[in-house]
């Protein structure tokens, strides 16, 4: 991976931890470098961006504790509160309200205009993209 698309990676990732870029905004910024979609795994505190080659760089993001039992409504609500990015948001604070919901990590796919949370025993929850 070159190191102007691991640049935009570490600022998307930055970003989001920050505050300073929204979902959209890094989704975006991630197409326009290249990027075919990324997954984060709280479990190892990664976060890994791919290209459509196979290319990746794996940064390190949060790690947080993942609760045994998956509840895909716990994982709905916090990705509601993120979408209309409700008084308070953070993604710490995301991240927080999906980890104690079940939710290991998630895959996003650039493509495929989609999210997938997965719990620790492979129970998934699935958001489509907002329609433009």
């Amino acid at each position: 991976m070159d190191a102007q698309s691991i640049a935009v990676a570490e600022a998307c990732l930055y970003g989001a931890e920050t505050g300073a870029l929204s979902f959209p905004e890094i989704v975006g910024k991630l197409i326009e470098a290249g990027f075919e979609g990324y997954h984060i795994d709280y479990r190892r505190g990664t976060a890994t961006y791919v290209g459509p080659d196979g290319d990746s760089v794996e940064l390190k993001g949060i790690t947080l504790p993942v609760a045994a039992s998956f509840e895909a409504a716990g994982v709905a609500a916090a990705v509601r509160e993120a979408q209309t990015n409700a008084p308070g948001y953070t993604y710490r604070g995301f991240s927080e309200k999906v980890t104690a919901a079940g939710c290991a990590g998630y895959i996003v796919s650039f493509p495929g205009r989609r999210v997938l949370y997965y719990g620790r025993t492979a129970e998934t929850h699935v958001e489509h993209f907002p329609d433009r």
